[in-house]
């Protein structure tokens, strides 16, 4: 038996198939949603769920609640987020909590709330469950799916699968859809994240084609703009918010609080979405019209304005039909029943949302596995030393979208080490493999010597959710730039080895070349010179062409007196 998990940022929720049907299982307290609050008792012991949420106003600093925005982040990059206890940086600067002096990581946070769950299913199931799949926002980079995975298996669980969420809540919506055909856009604005992911459905094939999304903005960041506009706490923002659901006006305190209010503070960040909407239709090469259905999940959907932006992006009222909370629990627990075999004729294909890549001479972006590539998948390339004699290549692996190198993410880097040898002679070959989870391995290897070096992508990657969406709208609107400086580069390349290879042609041919080549191929060189002091790409692109061209019958007569040497 495999349990599916939605280990959400305000609640969490688990389930399992039974008789070929996925349910959710009940807490201790009778009700499916768990707080995803942690409570460590000043007596000691950890309190988990609704518990841990009424003690925060007795015990405010010992109550962690919205970790799952610090998993795999830096204590710098986490700054401003409302984790209820103190946020402190851990021994490699990562983001956790502080709790009586003592730093605790989001995934020892998360693993409380795994275990409080893993009690709920063994009671549900009267039997040990040990194995699970767990949802993750799509945008989650390799670190923070990585540190999720860890957090199930401190909790005791072997991590079947991650899951990204609006894929989850698509196979929730499409198990009764599985004989039709359907472009689906599932909208997933959560507590704490926001993912936006077009699918295509076909006899039982949940493909995703395009994903994208912010994980840090859901409904925390509603609630906490109308605290500090209506100058009270969250959690009756909150309250209020979801009255305003119901009606056009709610009095709390004596105080009048109207949905025109609510609408004017919370518009202008519902409307950071609309981007994200935008390019994965881009992404999924679809328009509006396209679309089949746009599905809502998530807590904060409920919401009118909400409701009304969405059918204004996508042209379409939107379908309602999943349960906000509950989609995402569901859908990671068909495809638990899918791994476990309990259900069958689905085959689920993800996509990982950023490219991938190493950095090559001249400090360009290699990409190795596009963005929106269908995962698990690996892919490869082989790469030569750039320098006679080199002994190592540096592999520096990157994510991003940027033409060069020094504008994408690095993730890590190593050495790979091989007998000195002639420039161009040393031969390594890189392959990326990102599996199930879209959590990826490196693997380089020296084909001289058949030695394997394997880099392990750590958790601290330096990467907010700001700076995600600021590569994707650099990569847009410096793409004619950056496409101009990428040509540049690899001409500028091939002329730094052509212009010495030309002018060591010329001084061993001697007299064996006729002066109006020699003229000719002089002439070329010099105009190489200019275009490359210049940095005009176009023109030093033409010119090395009408050089490599004018220079073929001395490469000619060169191999031909090396042949006769040998002879």
């Amino acid at each position: 038996m495999i349990a599916g998990i939605d280990l959400g940022t305000t609640h969490s929720l688990a389930g399992v198939v039974e008789d070929g049907f996925p349910v959710l299982v009940p807490n201790a307290d009778g009700g499916r949603l768990t707080p995803s609050a942690v409570w460590y008792r000043g007596g000691g012991g950890v309190v988990v769920g609704r518990a841990a949420i009424e003690a925060v106003s007795a015990e405010p600093g010992r109550v962690a609640v919205s970790v799952k925005r610090l998993m795999g982040r830096r204590a710098a990059e986490a700054r401003g987020e409302r984790c209820g206890c103190v946020l402190g940086a851990g021994p490699k600067g990562e983001a956790g909590v502080v709790v009586d002096g003592r730093w605790i990581s989001p995934e020892e946070v998360s693993a409380e709330i795994l275990r409080s769950l893993k009690g709920d299913l063994e009671r549900f199931c009267g039997k040990p469950v040990d194995r699970a799949v767990i949802t993750v926002p799509a945008y989650f980079n390799d670190a923070q799916r990585s540190a999720t995975k860890r957090a199930g298996e401190l909790a005791g669980f072997s991590v079947e699968r991650i899951l990204s969420e609006p894929t989850a809540a698509a196979l929730a919506y499409g198990l009764e859809r599985l004989g039709g055909k359907a472009k689906v856009a599932v909208y997933d604005l959560g507590g704490g994240t926001f993912d936006i992911s077009v699918l295509e459905l076909s006899g039982g094939i949940f493909e995703v084609l395009a994903t994208n999304g912010d994980t840090r903005l859901g409904g925390d960041d509603l609630d906490a703009a109308l605290a500090a506009e209506w100058g009270v706490s969250p959690r009756a923002a909150e309250r209020i918010k979801r009255s305003l659901g119901d009606g056009e006006m709610v009095v709390e305190d004596g105080r009048e609080f109207s949905r025109a209010d609510l609408e004017r503070v919370c518009g202008p960040i519902i409307e950071k979405t609309r981007a994200h909407c935008l390019r994965s239709l881009a992404d999924a090469g679809l328009k509006p019209e396209d679309l089949n259905a746009v599905v809502l999940v998530g807590g904060a959907t409920r919401m009118p304005l909400v409701r009304k932006f969405v059918a204004g992006v996508f042209g379409r009222e939107p379908d309602t039909s999943q349960h906000p909370d509950e989609a995402v629990a569901l859908g990671a627990t068909i495809q638990a029943g899918v791994l476990s075999g309990a259900v069958g004729n689905v085959t689920l294909l993800d996509v990982t949302p950023l490219s991938l890549g190493i950095e090559t001479f001249g400090g360009l972006m290699n990409v190795i596995i596009p963005r929106n590539t269908t995962i698990p998948c690996k892919a490869g390339e082989m790469f030569t030393n750039a320098v006679s004699n080199q002994a190592s290549m540096r592999i520096t692996v990157l994510q991003g979208e940027r033409e060069m190198a020094r504008d994408n993410w690095k993730l890590g880097e190593m050495d790979v080490d091989f007998p000195p040898a002639p420039k161009g002679q040393a031969r390594v070959g890189v392959q990326f493999s990102i599996d199930a989870n879209g959590i990826l391995g490196v693997l380089a290897r020296d084909t001289a010597t058949g030695t394997d070096r394997v880099l392990e992508i750590r958790s601290a990657v330096e990467l907010s959710d700001e700076a995600v969406e600021k590569m994707l709208g650099d990569a847009l609107d410096h793409a004619f730039d950056d496409m101009g400086e990428r040509v540049f580069t690899e001409a500028k390349l091939k002329a730094d080895e052509m212009l010495p290879a030309v002018d060591a042609a010329l001084e061993a041919l001697g007299g064996a070349v006729d002066a109006a080549t020699r003229e000719q191929v002089l002439e070329l060189s010099g105009k190489v010179r200019e275009s490359l002091a210049a940095k005009n790409a176009a023109e030093l692109k033409k010119l090395l062409a009408e050089l490599d061209k004018v220079t073929e019958p001395l490469a000619a007569m060169l191999v031909e007196r090396a042949m006769g040497g040998r002879g």
